[in-house]
């Protein structure tokens, strides 16, 4: 087979997918950013169709409180109670894209070229990779939702463990048990990660190696030729700052909630909209300077920090808890949840519509809507990696290290709750159910929980920054026209307004509203993942392998 090379001077094989790097460079000198008002470097239609939205709808939302939270809770009803089906079909489509690269000859191909070499060692890349992951959402949920899916919402009609009057039924508590832990994993394991994957892969692959610039549109090229560069391109663009900035307002809704209901819970810190807007603006402020610091200077430092408290907190509710069944509910729980995947993932014929719609489809929602955040991200720090390689540890070291996260934070919670009664948790996820004190309830049937429960706030915090100065960094490039130098004062613009989108949601409707808003962005961009698929598997045909 002979070679020829290029304009982006990546080697051709002969007989290739007609998709050669050549044929990218046309049309981008009319998308290069251009340097707007205030000194922004932006490509004026995504910058400002998307900037003006935002400002239009904080100042909306923030003059109507009173009446917006009944839309926002009736849109995230609708959308979730009748799309069930396409958010977890296309799931699906993301796992089985997954596995298929994994093993296919496509997983040699090397992000940047053949001779391409990583930027971060594997300690840093991880780091970055599960801190804007997920971090936020496993504080909040590690404890609520192995706890809430045991005793309430019945996964594929498992009867729960408990009787009207919360009496144990002690035939029940195993089964509820053992899916309680597989439907949480479900959640935070394969599939989510399959579709940041699919997102960072994509951009890797067509910024790296096929030389365009480092924004959504440009994965889809051989889907829009020379279109990509004009409004079939700002859609895209435009679609991916609004699902990034309301994926990311949620995650920043719900840290704000549990580190209010974790002040309170220490040091008496009342519970209050007040507080939560003071959180939110001040720990705004501290992304606004790791931003400033950039991408080596900020976010990789406070992910690395991030990565060793959690490990600590980890460890010790390891020692602190039930530590034999911990470490024997690992592998029962991922073997529960290698058994349930495939029923859990069926779109149609299941009768749990409390389960499948109030819980599936917006995470499936919330993780798409995230995706343009994460993926280019992901995309950012995984230069040099094969495909092979970016996949497997993009896909299966996360969901290995969120099955320890629930084991130890969930098994720990089922423990207290099934054999003490008067367990906090019990109160805060069964009696009252109060879900931002759940992480805190479990803390505090443990030693030192005065102490772990600082921590813990601490943990949601810095996740908190790091979600906010990264997800920054990523709009910023998405409006630059895929630059990721552009000028601080952009950044400073977009971290600003995520902060002031969660605090316009949470006055304006609470996590309904969040919820909402995180679904009605992740519907039309789930159909762009659609599309990126197809993308994927055009660009890695003409790789050389």
């Amino acid at each position: 087979m002979t070679e020829e090379t290029s304009n982006a001077g990546i080697p051709e094989p002969e007989g290739a997918a007609n998709l050669i790097e050549t044929d990218y460079e046309i049309g981008q000198d009319n998308f290069e950013a251009q340097l707007g008002p205030f000194g922004l470097d932006v490509h004026n239609p995504v910058f400002l169709v998307s900037g003006l939205t935002i400002v239009a709808f904080v100042f909306l939302t923030l003059a109507f409180q009173a009446d917006v939270g009944p839309v926002f809770d009736a849109m995230r009803k609708a959308l979730t109670g009748n799309l069930d089906w396409f958010f977890i079909l296309s799931g699906n489509i993301f796992v089985l894209l997954c596995l298929f690269l994994i093993v296919s000859p496509y997983g040699s191909v090397r992000i940047g070229g053949k001779e391409a070499t990583p930027d971060y060692s594997y300690f840093g890349w991880f780091a970055m990779l599960f801190a804007a992951g997920m971090g936020i959402g496993l504080m909040f949920f590690g404890v609520l939702e192995p706890v809430y899916h045991m005793a309430f919402s019945s996964p594929l009609g498992v009867p729960s463990p408990f009787d009207a009057d919360g009496n144990l039924i002690p035939e029940n508590v195993d089964a509820a048990r053992a899916m309680g832990m597989a439907a949480t994993i479900y959640h935070w394991g394969l599939h989510p990660w399959a579709i940041y994957a699919v997102v960072a892969l994509a951009l890797a692959l067509f910024s790296f190696n096929k030389g365009l610039p480092l924004t959504m549109r440009s994965v889809f090229y051989p889907v829009f030729g020379e279109r990509t560069w004009g409004w079939p391109g700002h859609i895209i663009d435009i679609l991916a700052v609004f699902a990034t900035l309301f994926g990311l307002a949620t995650s920043l809704g719900f840290g704000a909630q549990q580190a209010n209901a974790g002040l309170d819970f220490v040091f008496g810190i009342p519970v209050s909209n007040t507080t939560q807007v003071i959180l939110i603006l001040g720990i705004t402020v501290v992304a606004l300077v790791s931003v400033m610091r950039g991408l080596d200077g900020g976010v990789k430092v406070l992910s690395e920090i991030n990565m060793l408290i959690a490990a600590l907190l980890l460890m010790f509710v390891i020692v602190a808890g039930p530590t034999g069944q911990i470490i024997s509910g690992f592998f029962g729980n991922i073997a529960s949840y290698a058994q349930e995947v495939i029923p859990l993932s069926n779109p149609f014929g299941r009768e749990d519509d409390g389960f499948r719609q109030g819980w599936t489809s917006f995470y499936w929602a919330w993780w798409i809507s995230w995706s343009p955040f994460v993926g280019m991200f992901i995309a950012r720090v995984s230069r040099g990696r094969t495909v092979r390689e970016f996949v497997t540890c993009v896909l299966i070291i996360p969901t290995i290290v969120s099955v320890l996260w629930m084991t130890a934070f969930g098994g720990t919670a089922i423990e207290q709750v099934l054999t003490d009664s008067g367990s906090q948790v019990r109160e805060y996820v069964i009696a009252s159910y109060s879900p931002e004190l759940s992480l805190f309830g479990m803390l505090a049937d443990l030693p030192f929980a005065s102490l772990t429960s600082i921590v813990a706030i601490v943990l949601v915090i810095v996740f908190f920054v790091t979600s906010s100065d990264s997800g920054s960094l990523v709009i910023d490039a998405i409006t630059a026209g895929g630059k990721v130098d552009a000028p601080v004062s952009q950044r400073v613009f977009w971290c600003t307004f995520e902060g002031l989108v969660a605090i316009a949601l949470l006055l304006g409707g609470g996590l309904g509203a969040l919820q909402a808003m995180a679904v009605s962005t992740g519907l039309p961009f789930t159909i762009v993942l659609l599309l990126a698929c197809y993308a994927i598997l055009k660009g890695l045909a003409s790789e050389p392998r």
